[in-house]
């Protein structure tokens, strides 16, 4: 097979002699660097390989590195690997990569890469309560010290997280990535063993908060280099966002397949059988045939983990930080931790989310136990919770462009959404009312997620703008933001959990008192509604960041996309 190839208009001698066999100019940019592969392979001359490599310097699809990188493994790789490995890496090329766009397989890539996660922090967060009580049959005090202690031991890695990370250099692959690499096979072996009910008994509490904090501590460490990704993709903000969304889908999609199919799985273990069967009061053995159930749903989770992190590895290539260093050595992590948090709009972000989001995370553990012992609704969970999350991805895009089109501010107000509701379905447990409360929960779940990670970018920007430190301080302001959050939610679930213990929960009691009855209606409804009405009070009387100006931002090489007003 011959190519002819012109460069400035003339033609080489190779493309003069075989001009009809030249490709359509269209079909060029698909099939040049294939059909050069398969030259350099078959030819075994050395005039003819120089050829092919000049010939093929003069492609204008890739970038230098891509061709050297390429046409370097050519003599080295089989052929049919390395036509492999070549389509991912054009499949993945931006459109326009001097104006930062990404493509959309690599923005899909990039959103796969954060679902392990949120299956597992999705099982977790509806189930893992439940399983600590009526499987595990743990006390209520010490199921408030799991959560407790597992929370906290998240959030004290994400300080730590963004310290190492900070002082990590860039390799090959990046400087972020290594580090979610390096997690994967941890994390999905604790994740499994989460849900392994041990063989002995009276050391279970301790057992599971090593396990939990473990879990919480590794996943830390894979979700902060992860979200700070966003920022080292491409300097356009608008990209970023739209990155950002698919991301944001994609974890959606994530939480969704995480409870459905958990719960799918371990309905089962928790069937209206099991108190049926015995008609004394007080605990009911657990069955093998749950903890079978439950390890085979956490077989599930775990093998999510090497599987996603393959996909985001080959469809994501992380950049190199095009922020200006400062002149001198960059600041320590301390330093830049001190600064960050002194950054009001940061701090007021961090604020009013950190209620939101333990409001959420209330909602989603107590919905569960509230549908089992505080109302008729227990043979309508699988449906309620799949309802919520259906809601929550299809919403997703919706939100995406009320940003873009009403702003971040006004977007907020579809968290109030929930909060009549949440106190509707305390007071009248129906099925017709809870489907609706479900569904609208699912939209305002889904902003309130999406939005704290589409105003980080900004506030990043501004700072940077307003004291230009150089790359790295990006993986401060995202580590922190989790750490807050999730030291808010350790603190709301574990006296909330305590508060169970205090009405007198029984451990795999069938029936509870009518005191455990009233503190789920008032963790279901009253809780979160005070942490949402505080949280967004916060949010709209602190004052907007000011929007860099358009000098300003192409001296930085980023521009912040929408204001927060």
């Amino acid at each position: 097979m011959t190519l002819g190839f012109s460069l400035n208009g003339k033609e080489s001698a190779l493309g003069k002699t075989e001009r009809k066999s030249l490709p359509d100019r269209r079909d060029r940019k698909c099939k040049g660097p294939e059909a050069a592969t398969e030259k350099v392979v078959l030819s075994n001359k050395k005039e003819e390989a120089t050829m092919v490599e000049e010939s093929y310097l003069k492609l204008p699809v890739t970038t230098g590195l891509q061709k050297s990188r390429i046409f370097n493994n050519q003599l080295r790789e089989p052929l049919p690997h390395l036509l492999i490995k070549t389509s991912l890496e054009l499949l993945c090329l931006p459109q326009d990569s001097g104006a930062g766009r990404l493509s959309f397989c690599t923005k899909v890539c990039y959103g796969i890469g954060g679902v392990p996660n949120q299956v597992a922090s999705s099982a977790i967060a509806f189930y893992l309560q439940l399983f600590l009580l009526d499987v595990a049959q743990i006390p209520a005090a010490q199921v408030s010290l799991v959560l407790f202690g597992g929370k906290v031991s998240g959030a004290a890695a994400d300080p730590l997280a963004g310290f190492f990370i900070n002082r990590s250099r860039r390799t090959g692959s990046g400087r972020l990535m290594p580090w979610v690499l390096g997690c994967t096979p941890f994390i999905a072996v604790a994740s499994f063993f989460l849900w392994f009910l041990p063989p002995f008994t009276s050391l279970r509490g301790l057992w599971y908060t090593a396990l939990y904090c473990l879990f919480q501590a590794l996943a830390t460490f894979f979700q902060v280099p992860y979200t700070a990704l966003t920022m080292l993709l491409t300097p356009s903000p608008r990209e970023r966002d739209s990155a950002t969304v698919y991301r944001m889908t994609l974890e959606m999609a994530g939480t969704l397949m995480g409870a459905t199919v958990h719960g799918l799985i371990v309905s089962g273990a928790h069937g209206s059988h099991r108190c049926k069967e015995t008609a004394l009061p007080g605990q009911v053995a657990v069955s093998p045939n749950a903890t079978r159930l439950y390890c085979i749903a956490a077989t599930v989770v775990a093998v999510t983990y090497p599987v996603c992190s393959s996909l985001l590895c080959l469809g994501v290539k992380e950049r190199p930080d095009a922020s200006p260093r400062a002149s001198g050595q960059g600041l320590s992590f301390l330093a830049g931790l001190r600064l960050t948090v002194r950054h009001p709009p940061y701090l007021k972000l961090v604020i009013s989310f950190l209620f939101i989001s333990a409001a959420v995370q209330v909602e989603q553990s107590y919905l569960v136990l509230f549908c089992t012992h505080a109302s008729r609704l227990h043979d309508h969970v699988q449906s309620l919770v799949l309802t919520i999350l259906v809601s929550a991805v299809l919403s997703t895009p919706m939100w995406e462009w009320v940003l873009q089109r009403f702003g971040k501010r006004m977007s907020a107000f579809g968290i109030f959404g929930m909060v009549p509701l949440a106190i509707l379905l305390a007071a009248v447990p129906t099925a017709p009312v809870a489907y609706v409360v479900a569904f609208v929960s699912g939209v305002s779940i889904a902003v309130s997620l999406l939005l704290p990670w589409s105003m980080l970018p900004d506030v990043v920007d501004e700072f940077q703008l307003q004291h230009q430190h150089g790359p790295g301080l990006e993986t401060i302001f995202y580590s922190s933001y989790v750490f807050f959050t999730k030291l808010s939610g350790a603190g709301a679930l574990g006296i909330s959990t305590l508060s169970l213990d205090f009405a007198g929960y029984e451990s795999g009691a069938c029936k509870q008192a009518e005191q455990v009855v009233v503190t789920l209606k008032v963790l279901i409804g009253a809780v979160p509604t005070c942490m949402i009405l505080i949280g967004l009070c916060i949010l709209m009387v602190s004052p907007a960041p000011k929007v860099p100006s358009r000098t300003s931002s192409r001296s930085l090489g980023r521009r912040t996309s929408y204001s927060l007003a």
